[in-house]
């Protein structure tokens, strides 16, 4: 039913504002949200016992006077419910219980076999099932779950476009993840979950206009402007790890020829590896070897930076942003990848675009892509209690 300007409509705006305000600026008193928020102490106080009651905020005990009673301060209560974020990749599931702060209270991972749907979905229930097992008695119990998927997905939770995966065109994930757990389901690409993680907890805090890479079997980009997701107009953005940066190059799963994950992924990494090595080998292997001084890793992770550079400068040139992070396992070879990297984005990108912009791995590591599908669950929970006003998103 359609809310109309009403007082319960009001009491909601209301105490969204001031939900807001425990949860980002806690320890914070009823004087203090007050102040800020332009509301009554009156209004402030009455909402604030609802929230205590309902067991999201509580009481901490008094901070500093300014000259009168000293105040109560109030804390967000984190642990009222807890959420489950999952980075499905193409060979593992990573996931994550974290409380409704973010805080990772348990890990879980496992390979899996990407060819077979089924069995892939089976793997991703699994993990669901173990962290539920290992959750906390709390109020909200499991508020919702976060998937970051290596592809595109609709607003019902279909994955429309996932070349690495090759499921079939469609899968509906989220409903098949409801029907067999009775929780929320957010769907999302698994960039745009490493930029809100990275955003929100990791390299990203101070910046409003980032892109997030991902490194992986594929590429994918979160991009972040203005200190929002940009998803847009059809809510397919990111996809940068298809933007050809060879005009007459291999043929890609997409369809497409020369895409920029052919030469600067994961794969691509090992593909090269495999024929300079004579044998297949892991990104692990890999990385020992480079660790001990082999010349030959050494020079496959350098070739690599400086594919990654190809893309970063066009990404700088195209986005200007202030910061581009670069996520995925191939973080831990640093070393390697930076150097040549940043070769070819001075000699690629345009001095302007250049002279702002800010070149780092993921702060995170490989869990941006976990906090950040964590995240979407959480804003999932808050989101009844959300209003816009003004242009500002009370979550």
């Amino acid at each position: 039913m359609k809310q109309t300007g009403d007082l319960n409509l009001v009491k909601k705006i209301n105490k969204s504002i001031v939900l807001h305000h425990i949860r980002k600026d806690s320890p914070i008193s009823r004087a203090r949200i007050a102040e800020i928020s332009g509301l009554t102490k009156a209004t402030v106080s009455s909402l604030v016992n609802e929230l205590i009651e309902s067991k999201l905020a509580h009481e901490i005990g008094t901070g500093e006077s300014s000259g009168g009673r000293k105040p109560m301060l109030l804390l967000f209560n984190g642990t009222a419910g807890y959420a489950i974020g999952i980075d499905l990749g193409v060979r593992y599931v990573h996931a994550v219980l974290t409380d409704l702060t973010g805080q990772i209270v348990q890990t879980y991972r496992v390979r899996h076999d990407n060819r077979d749907a089924g069995r892939a979905l089976e793997a991703l229930k699994s993990c669901v099932r173990e962290l539920q097992a290992g959750a906390p008695a709390s109020p909200y119990g499991i508020v919702g779950i976060g998937i970051g998927i290596p592809g595109v997905s609709d607003g019902e939770g279909r994955v429309l476009f996932a070349p690495n995966l090759g499921w079939p065109e469609g899968l509906p994930l989220q409903q098949q993840l409801e029907e067999a757990f009775g929780i929320p389901v957010a769907i999302d690409n698994e960039a745009n979950a490493g930029a809100i993680g990275e955003k929100q907890f990791g390299a990203g805090q101070d910046s409003g206009h980032l892109v997030y890479v991902s490194i992986g079997t594929g590429i994918g980009a979160g991009l972040v402007m203005k200190g929002e997701l940009y998803r847009g107009a059809s809510g397919f953005s990111g996809e940068l790890g298809h933007m050809s940066i060879q005009h007459d190059g291999s043929q890609c799963r997409c369809g497409s020829l020369g895409c920029w994950e052919l030469y600067a992924s994961e794969s691509a990494l090992l593909e090269q590896a495999r024929l300079a090595l004579g044998a297949e080998t892991e990104l692990e292997a890999l990385l020992r070897l480079a660790e001990g001084g082999d010349e030959t890793a050494i020079g496959l992770f350098e070739r690599l930076g400086y594919y990654l550079g190809v893309g970063v400068g066009s990404i700088v040139n195209g986005y200007n942003p202030e910061l581009v992070v670069l996520g995925g396992r191939l973080a831990a070879a640093e070393r390697w990848l930076l150097r040549p990297l940043l070769a070819q984005l001075e000699r690629r990108s345009l001095r302007l675009a250049r002279s702002g912009v800010t070149v780092r791995f993921a702060e995170l590591g490989d869990r941006s892509t976990v906090l950040g599908a964590s995240s979407f669950a959480i804003a999932g929970f808050f989101a009844s209690s959300s209003v816009t006003v003004a242009g500002s998103s009370y979550l």
